[in-house]
């Protein structure tokens, strides 16, 4: 038993990360300290909590901690915890992308250019980051038609001759080099084109290609005078598609502004190199309540900047936030030179911050209105599955439950809820199954109601979230599940409506059973897709939970419960039959045969299993 009053006198000084768990195991929070000791004992000892903060503490049944040697690790390790467990109780990113960049490699005596998503140390030029891989290959093929470097990956030595040439040399969009058609020289002219281009000197190009397309046309060689004024319309494009900022920076920044909704936020980041702006983009962040702005802002750096590849010279944010200067610490270390974090009170970058803000609120005010829109149409559909079952009231929160075991073991059930006819995934709940032994759906349905009820009649705050009934339950299941759910809840004396969740011969949702009648839907019919929606997310939640135990037991199996059947004899039963399942099906004659075996072992499977049908 985690006694954490005891646990709490063992927490050291040292800085480090922390994460709570609740009486599953799961992680519902985790954060950093500079001092774990003072900083996990405020949480039990203090009452001043956000109504946030009092609800995780209310669940956390033990908590670990693990030390770093300083701030910035701690901040990293915060990071890629909260990336990994995505707790119940953080504030979480929802959208974690790795943008494309352009790359010109090096040490090549033809270089290449090519989409890539990671930034190394190699040598080679890297351009972006773009807002789209759309952008990226756009602008290639635009380099493609100017320059026309290679794209292949073919190694070149400047003597080597391919005899054939790919597709892009007969598109006029790469000088085969494999050919020898260009020299060493030549094309590393191109090259440096490219980069000047790629580095936002794209006038300077213009100007000379003008020069060039002019004296083409007054010598009246007319087909290059166009081959000229296509390069420059080419340069153009690329030149429009990008907002001047600052004429005279060439520093890589970042400007980020946020707005604030009640259950989530939303983040805005201008990206600018060269002194334009290369693209945007925008994040949704949730589990926000109780948060402030500034909480939220730390909360977005520290999860975006340590998942990222490139970290431009200097951040731009709207306020000052907790631990900017071990932030900055981290990102420089990150980078490779000093990264600022700057907060500008007036001039052109207060006024882009503004402008930002602007943005990331009309995003989230569509999102709301969207919300609200997907809120009127859901509760449409729970009217429609009122009046098709007859219910006295709307079924404004649905239950639905499902059980997982492979293999025969580690058997879990799922608990969802749709409030309003959409998920409140808040209120999720799963079940490590307890009493039942083996695969026996029914009694594991049994266990997972009678636990879920206990513990809504018991009206304690550490059962905070079961407390408030269904006004439906849903089963994963046939006629028999179904049964077993209405028969535990007759047992509670309690009135609830049960529906059974059924399948076709392809596993896919066909309809309900209710009151022993089967309910067939269309599938273009609303309530199809609303059951149909339930029934796959307690199906996914719960093998989700189911994973994770197997991931912990590695390769278990009802197996291991047989005597006379060892590892080895366990492998070569499954890589014979596919599975415990057809195992089960065997005879002891089959089982005899299968490499490894003999005839004892193949009675003590037999009859293990034999037995188990019995007494079901």
């Amino acid at each position: 038993m985690f006694d954490i009053q005891e646990e709490l006198k063992k927490v050291p000084d040292n800085p480090g990360v922390y994460h709570m768990k609740n009486q599953f195991g799961e992680i519902i929070y985790v954060g950093k300290a500079k001092n774990l000791k003072k900083r996990v004992r405020q949480y039990f000892q203090s009452k001043n909590h956000s109504p946030k903060i009092q609800a995780m503490i209310n669940n956390i049944s033990e908590f670990e901690y693990i030390i770093t040697d300083n701030e910035v690790e701690a901040l990293i390790l915060e990071a890629n915890l909260i990336k990994k467990y995505r707790p119940r109780y953080n504030t979480l990113l929802r959208d974690d992308k790795q943008y494309p960049y352009i790359k010109i490699s090096a040490h090549e005596k033809y270089p290449r250019i090519y989409k890539v998503r990671e930034v190394k140390k190699d040598g080679a030029r890297y351009f972006g980051p773009y807002p789209s891989a759309y952008a990226v290959n756009e602008i290639i093929d635009i380099i493609g038609s100017l320059y026309k470097l290679r794209k292949c990956s073919l190694k070149l030595d400047g003597t080597k001759k391919n005899q054939r040439p790919c597709l892009n040399y007969h598109i006029n969009r790469c000088t085969a080099p494999c050919m020898g058609n260009v020299s060493i020289k030549e094309y590393k002219e191109e090259v440096t084109k490219a980069i000047s281009l790629l580095s936002g000197r794209e006038d300077e190009l213009i100007r000379a290609l003008r020069e060039k397309m002019l004296a083409a046309s007054e010598n009246m060689d007319y087909e290059l005078a166009a081959k000229y004024r296509d390069q420059i319309n080419a340069l153009e494009l690329i030149a429009e598609k990008q907002k001047i900022v600052s004429a005279n920076s060439s520093i890589d920044q970042d400007v980020i502004g946020s707005a604030m909704g009640i259950e989530e936020a939303c983040i805005q980041i201008f990206f600018i190199r060269n002194g334009k702006i290369m693209g945007r983009e925008h994040y949704l962040l949730t589990n926000i309540e109780n948060e402030t702005r500034e909480e939220i802002i730390s909360s977005f750096l520290t999860q975006f900047y340590t998942g990222t590849v490139y970290i431009p010279k200097e951040i731009y944010i709207e306020a000052e936030i907790e631990d900017m200067d071990v932030l900055e610490k981290l990102l420089s270390e990150k980078r490779g030179n000093k990264v600022s974090i700057k907060v500008p009170a007036k001039g052109d970058k207060s006024m882009l911050i503004k402008m930002i803000k602007k943005n990331a609120l009309e995003i989230l005010e569509k999102g709301s209105q969207r919300i609200k829109k997907n809120l009127d149409e859901s509760m449409q559909v729970v009217g429609e599955l009122k009046n098709l079952l007859e219910l006295d009231e709307l079924p404004l929160r649905i239950e639905a439950y499902d059980i997982s075991n492979i293999q025969g073991v580690e058997s879990v059930g799922s608990m969802v809820v749709f409030e309003r006819g959409v998920p409140s995934k808040s209120n999720y709940r799963r079940f490590k199954i307890k009493t039942v032994e083996g695969p026996n759906d029914y009694k594991s349905m049994e266990e997972v109601l009678e636990r879920r009820i206990n513990r809504g009649l018991d009206n304690s705050d550490e059962v905070k979230g079961f407390n408030k009934m269904p006004d439906l339950i849903l089963i994963d299941g046939g006629k028999g599940q179904t049964k077993i759910a209405e028969d535990v809840i007759a047992n509670y004396g309690l009135r609830i409506p049960v529906c059974g969740m059924i399948k076709d011969d392809k596993h896919t949702t066909r309809g309900l059973i209710f009151n022993n009648r089967e309910i067939e839907f269309k599938k273009t019919d609303p309530v199809y897709r609303l059951i149909y929606r339930i029934q796959e997310e307690a199906h996914r939640f719960a093998i989700e939970y189911h994973r994770n135990l197997r991931d912990k037991t590695l390769f278990r199996s009802e197996l291991d419960n047989i005597e006379n059947i060892g590892e080895k004899r366990k492998l070569n039963l499954l890589k014979e039959f596919g599975s415990v399942d057809n195992i089960r099906k065997k005879s002891v004659e089959e089982l005899s045969a299968a490499p490894g075996m003999n005839i004892k072992a193949a009675e003590s499977v037999f009859n293990y299993f034999n037995k188990q049908k019995t007494l079901q």
